[in-house]
């Protein structure tokens, strides 16, 4: 059975998905996609399905009368310059639609054990002071320059870190790739992470494909989005210069939070190399390396140009070091969807409140003996 498709849908679905006609045309099933887009001849049921699969777009869709527009589904304030941004990819869409099902399974929850909205959700204002505010993200965090000098690393300040917004009501979620299908990485450059504000479930994404840099950096900037009370998508970096408002003021948050300004001037030496320098200072307040560089930007200490030039230096270093690897899976999953989520959504089925088929969905896997272990690695007793 040969099914009408317009090539212009098979074109779009392939840009879409960033694959070109030729890599795809290798593959047996779709050794006539060059006839399929120039309409010389139509896909049968079977091949229109596996295509739909290997470029990630809704069976559906190829029955439109044109391809649609697709839009993220939350305010975007990534910033290119003057480029256009172009189609968010299906990874990008496909995360968040994931993320937006796991809040409100969430606020669901939370409604039905009598939680209470969080007082910090919403609590600032652009016209807010951010020094203030900052201080206040660190006083509910637990997460104050002081505590973190007994931490070893900036990487475990970063673990902390993640802990700490969990522990307090955030559902923080750091994962490189789609749900738990290893085949569909995360491009940092297209996006570093975004927030869900609500006063009940509240929830960060950080892209886990992004430098362990730059991946303490968007958490900081995502909660001051949360703060804020303001949902958005983000890219902003440690030494990224944004033009809207809302950033800029979520940017300045999140660098005062990680490296008070006043307490910069008090450890700065400036009489020793600056690679010295950012170790000193990294080891100090346990962040890295590339957010001290931002700070003492902010200080004054370097100009526009000594910034830019040592941020490119120090990226190319953290780059060429030894990536971690993949890891346990349960005790990585939890990661990837918030142990605060995970201990929830297992406690909520196992009380038979949900579904295990719904849990599986939310989780991404689909083996019973998976989600036991995942209980047992969570503390959940059965």
């Amino acid at each position: 059975m040969r099914v009408e498709v317009k090539p212009d849908l098979i074109l779009w679905a392939c840009e879409r998905s960033g694959r070109s006609i030729d890599s795809l045309a290798q593959q047996q099933s779709f050794r006539k996609l060059p006839a399929w887009v120039s309409g010389e001849a139509s896909p049968t049921l079977r091949q229109l399905e596996n295509f739909a699969k290997v470029t990630y777009t809704p069976f559906g869709y190829f029955f439109l009368p044109q391809p649609p527009k697709e839009f993220v589904p939350i305010p975007d304030l990534r910033t290119i310059g003057n480029e256009h941004i172009g189609y968010p990819s299906p990874d990008l869409l496909d995360t968040m639609y994931i993320c937006q099902q796991r809040q409100e399974w969430y606020q669901d929850f939370a409604r039905s054990m009598g939680e209470t909205p969080l007082p910090f959700v919403g609590s600032a204002t652009l016209e807010s002071d951010v020094v203030d505010v900052s201080r206040s993200i660190r006083k509910v965090l637990g997460f104050d320059v002081e505590d973190r000098r007994s931490i070893p690393t900036w990487t475990e300040a970063l673990r902390r870190f993640i802990s700490q917004a969990d522990s307090i009501g955030i559902m923080v979620m750091v994962s490189g790739i789609v749900g738990s299908n290893t085949h569909r990485s995360l491009n940092p450059k297209e996006f570093r992470g975004f927030a869900l504000a609500d006063p009940l479930a509240p929830l960060v994404f950080i892209n886990g494909k992004d430098t362990k840099a730059a991946q303490m950096f968007t958490l900081a900037h995502e909660l001051a989005h949360i703060w804020l009370g303001e949902t958005a998508l983000s890219d902003i970096g440690p030494v990224t210069m944004p033009s809207n408002n809302v950033e800029v003021w979520c940017n300045q948050v999140a660098a005062e939070l990680l490296v008070p300004l006043v307490v910069l001037h008090d450890t700065y030496r400036g009489d020793i190399p600056l690679r010295e320098e950012l170790n000193n200072l990294a080891r100090w307040f346990k962040v890295s390396t590339l957010v001290i560089l931002r700070r003492l930007y902010d200080a004054g200490k370097l100009s526009r140009e000594e910034l830019w030039r040592a941020y490119e230096q120090e990226l190319k270093r953290l780059r060429s070091l030894s990536r971690e690897s993949g890891g346990n899976f349960y005790l990585t999953l939890p990661a990837r969807v918030s142990k605060r989520f995970a201990r929830a959504l297992v406690i909520s089925t196992l009380e038979g409140q949900t579904l295990h088929r719904d849990a599986f969905r939310l989780l991404g896997f689909s083996k019973l003996a998976t989600f036991h272990e995942l209980g047992r690695k969570l503390g959940v007793v059965f």
